[in-house]
């Protein structure tokens, strides 16, 4: 065996912030050099010759993957173990299973930086050519976009696509209806500037109630959804290669967006929580005790609710409202999120790749959608089937950034810090944005 693929391999202290979600980009974290081995023949493989292993990462989608699991055993006779790891162990779980030559035959495919090192180091199969066919016309063109690697990605991932995807996931505004009733608003009118959104909330916390919160490791997120207001895919993929300077009055204006909500007083709590639980610290307060009245997370949100807070479902989605001063039409940041990566080591690789094939067929994919929930990658599964909690980010999922190459981890974390100082009052925009272009010097 050689030992001749060295790779960045995501920290134990990285993990819990980028399992957490799936979205292509990073959301936290450091890394951290290590070796990920890969041998030249054969590998390893988790599983035995009549039983194909998945490691799945999700905890959401656990229940609707080991149905279908058992469904396509029964039709097949191809024994299929899922084996549950959950956020938390995942990636710790992954890189053991490399270093020790015992991956599983298929693995939950995360965000970029998250795989890249697996990719890099040959645990994944390239779908390049299968996606070309049948297969890959069944998906929705943003999904093969989000998941291919271009000849200058910014992982140093050979090109190619390594992972197949059941989810269009995008990051948007969870309202609770009930709360905006009150405050004499219509939940199913929503704001159509974030002038006006501000201005809802304002409303609502003189109706008494906290009126909106993010978590610390989704402001880069939403930093860069209000981007799009400003600038093209083509102009976001710049700043984030380091060809445009993060000192534009573009980004001035993004960030800006944060000091008009902190002036208006209408974040929860008068700041963003960050460290390990400040994502499911928001999710929370908005599902569980119903303490604030919006928030800004992703999709699968929806998937945390139903199963933490299965008695709250009077809430909806919406896009990040747009810009008054706007030039551009604004866009989710979506990407790639529930999918997986087949082990082409693997003995049971062939068998592998049709599983994977016949779980991204809309059929399974509507499963998905009804029981995680989700919005699915594919085409023609029909909206009127998408959980009513999400069909308002549904309805703009055509609208979603495909920025080839995403933030540097280290830009992530100088914005996440710097998204909470501007909060703090201990930082200007200005002196972010310096943060920023500092940061990307030094990726």
């Amino acid at each position: 065996m050689r030992r001749d693929h060295t790779a960045e391999a995501v920290s134990p202290t990285a993990a819990t912030f980028l399992s957490r979600r799936g979205f292509l980009g990073a959301v936290g974290g450091g890394l951290a050099a290590t070796t990920l081995a890969a041998c030249g023949s054969g590998g390893g493989s988790t599983g035995s010759s009549s039983e194909i292993v998945f490691m799945n990462q999700s905890r959401g989608q656990a229940a609707a993957l080991g149905q279908l699991a058992q469904k396509y055993t029964q039709q097949t006779g191809v024994k299929i173990k899922v084996d549950n790891v959950g956020p938390a162990d995942f990636l710790t779980k992954l890189q053991s299973s490399s270093q020790s030559r015992d991956m599983p035959d298929i693995y939950s495919a995360m965000d970029s930086f998250s795989m890249a090192p697996y990719y890099k180091a040959g645990w994944a199969m390239d779908l390049s050519d299968r996606m070309k066919g049948s297969w890959g016309d069944t998906f929705r063109p943003a999904t093969i976009k989000a998941s291919t690697f271009a000849a200058d990605n910014s992982q140093g991932v050979k090109p190619g696509i390594y992972s197949a995807h059941w989810e269009a996931p995008a990051l948007g505004i969870f309202i609770n209806a009930a709360m905006f009733k009150a405050a004499g608003l219509d939940p199913d009118k929503p704001a159509a500037t974030m002038s006006e959104f501000i201005d809802q909330l304002v409303k609502i916390k003189r109706s008494g109630k906290d009126p909106f919160w993010f978590a610390a490791s989704n402001s880069n997120q939403l930093v860069q959804s209000y981007a799009s207001n400003y600038f093209t895919d083509e102009e976001l993929n710049a700043t984030f290669l380091g060809k445009s300077s993060w000192k534009s009055d573009g980004w001035r204006k993004s960030l800006q967006i944060l000091v008009d909500l902190r002036d208006a007083g209408v974040i929860s709590t008068g700041s963003i929580p960050s460290g390990n639980s400040d994502n499911p610290n928001v999710e929370k307060a908005f599902f569980n005790t119903q303490g604030v009245a919006a928030i800004f997370d992703g999709t699968s949100a929806v998937g945390v609710a139903r199963a933490t807070a299965p008695d709250f479902t009077d809430f909806r989605s919406l896009a990040v409202p747009k810009a008054d001063d706007g030039t551009q039409t604004p866009r989710l940041v979506g990407g790639t999120a529930k999918g997986a990566a087949i082990n082409p080591r693997s003995k049971n690789a062939a068998k592998a790749l049709k599983f994977v094939q016949w779980l991204t067929e809309p059929a399974q994919q509507q499963v998905f959608a009804e029981k995680v929930p989700l919005i699915p990658s594919a085409r023609t599964v029909s909206e009127k089937n998408i959980p009513q909690q999400l069909a308002g980010i549904a309805a703009k999922i055509s609208d979603v950034q495909l920025v080839q190459n995403q933030m540097k981890v280290q830009v992530i974390t100088a914005l996440q810090k710097g998204a909470q100082a501007i909060m703090l009052k201990e930082r200007t925009v200005d002196q972010v944005l310096g943060d920023l272009d500092a940061a990307q010097r030094n990726a």
